[in-house]
Formats: structure tokens, C-alpha cells, sequence
């Protein structure tokens, strides 16, 4: 068998110990969390299990790439702004329809009744995604379609998980007393369980449930929900499908930046 050319075998080495170069320094920034942001060498040598040298090279090169920022004395290192450009660049490139489009069909096919995707706007929600049940009998309140956070279970599911001085303001905007003490009801409710549910709220006949969506900085932006005719959504039913959106709003958040409730930033 013949031997490769020297040059070969030396720029294969070279790429192999590049591509650990970039492993090992994408194992520091990644060492930093919201409950530890600045650590010591040592603290952070424990959790990546570099040598000193080695850990020491790499926090100079991310510190001149501006992702890495040194402070105090005794030194103590945390993420720096660079970090901050790349999130931004991220996020600014987030087209949340087209991220959120299989979950939402996803939640369609294992269901059979309509699901959407709803945004909050003004005190609103406002239908961006719909996946209309194949049913004869469907209920479908189509994209474009907004309604006011204190009707339905696609708006409750976004004010239950508002700020306190913004949802109480909404609530305070019902007029009857009875009709304000059902919906803080449903709000502990869907704060409690993590989804809303409406009876015939929209739609006569109608039954839907919902589930929050947040964003990269842990707020509510919208929600997920299903809806479909109350002859096919019992309450057995209602409950199996309250599990499958809250998954669904899960799975939208993560696509979001939101991890497992600790904000990114």
C-alpha cells in the first residue's frame, strides 16, 4: 500500500488539531451559564479538562475575537459582547412561521382538528399559521384573524403568562364582576397547568385548547392551540390534547432561544 506524500499527512494533522482547536474553544463559551457567567481558570478547567496552557491560549484567542472578556483580581472571566452579535444576527434571522410550520402541521396530524399559531400584538393575538382540520366539520378562524388576549384559549394561554401589571390591566378592562372572576380563574387555571381551554367562547360549538410560546428571553409572544367542534372533543379527549400543545408550545419556545424556563439574555 502506498504511503501518502508528507505534505498530505502534515495537513491532515494540521486539520485535525484545527477542528479540535474550534471544539475545545466552543467547550469554554459553552461552560458559562446564567447561574455561573464569570468563573476562574480553574473553575473553568474543571469543566472543560484542558491544561492550563492550553486553556490559557484559547481564552486569549476568544478574548481577541471579543467573545471572551477578562475582570477583577483575582482574574475572573465571562462572555463577552461578540457573543451578543452573534445572538443578535440569530435572532434577527428567526422567521418564526416558517420554524414553527412543522409543529404546528405536526399538531394537525396527530389530532385531526385545526391547529395555529398565534402572536401577541396590541393587546391581541393574532392568527400567523393555520393548519385547517380535513374534517367535513371543522372550525377554522383563519390567518390574519385577531382577537382580544381576554377571549378564547389561544388569548388566555399568552395573558396567564403576561406581566402581572399589564395582564391586570386587561383584566380590569371587563366590565362585569362575574365575567372578570371567570377569566382570573381560567388564568390560575392555565398559569397552574400550562394551558387555556374556551367552551364555545369564538365559536358556538366550539371547544379549543392552548398552550404559551416565549421567546428567547423567557416572555410570552404568542401561543399554540387547537380547535375543532365539541361533538368530536370530549373531555377525555380535551385533556389528551392538552398534553400534545403544550408540547407543541415547548417545542416553539426552544425553536425561540427559551431553554428549558432559564432565558438566554
Amino acid at each position: 500500500m502506498a504511503k501518502k506524500p508528507k505534505a498530505e499527512v502534515q495537513d491532515a494533522e494540521q486539520g485535525a488539531s484545527g477542528v479540535r482547536a474550534v471544539d475545545r474553544a466552543i467547550a469554554i463559551l459553552e461552560s458559562f451559564t446564567p447561574d455561573q457567567p464569570a468563573m476562574s481558570v480553574i473553575e473553568i478547567q474543571k469543566r472543560v479538562g484542558l491544561s492550563r496552557p492550553t486553556l490559557y491560549r484559547l481564552l486569549q484567542t476568544l478574548a481577541q475575537r471579543d467573545l471572551i472578556q477578562a475582570e477583577g483580581d483575582p482574574q475572573r472571566f465571562r462572555l463577552s459582547h461578540g457573543v451578543m452579535k452573534l445572538a443578535h444576527v440569530w435572532l434577527k434571522g428567526l422567521e418564526v412561521v416558517a420554524i414553527a410550520r412543522p409543529v404546528v402541521e405536526g399538531l394537525r396530524e396527530a389530532t385531526g382538528e385545526t391547529a395555529a399559531l398565534f402572536r401577541e400584538q396590541d393587546d391581541r393575538g393574532i392568527c400567523i399559521l393555520e393548519c385547517e382540520s380535513r374534517h367535513v366539520l371543522s372550525i377554522s378562524r383563519g390567518v390574519g384573524h385577531s382577537l382580544s388576549l381576554i377571549q378564547g384559549s389561544t388569548g388566555k394561554a399568552m395573558l396567564a403568562f403576561m406581566e402581572p401589571k399589564r395582564q391586570a390591566a386587561l383584566v380590569a378592562s371587563i366590565a362585569k364582576s362575574a365575567d372578570r372572576a371567570r377569566l382570573e380563574d381560567a388564568l390560575t387555571f392555565a398559569r397552574r397547568n400550562g394551558y387555556a381551554t374556551s367552551h364555545g367562547e369564538i365559536f358556538a360549538g366550539a371547544v379549543a385548547v392552548s398552550a404559551p410560546c416565549f421567546d428567547h428571553r423567557g416572555e410570552v409572544v404568542g401561543s399554540v392551540g387547537l380547535y375543532g367542534p365539541s361533538a368530536r372533543i370530549d373531555g377525555r379527549k380535551l385533556l389528551e390534547y392538552s398534553k400534545l400543545v403544550r408540547e407543541a408550545g415547548r417545542q416553539i419556545s426552544v425553536l425561540l432561544g427559551y431553554q428549558d424556563g432559564a432565558p438566554i439574555a
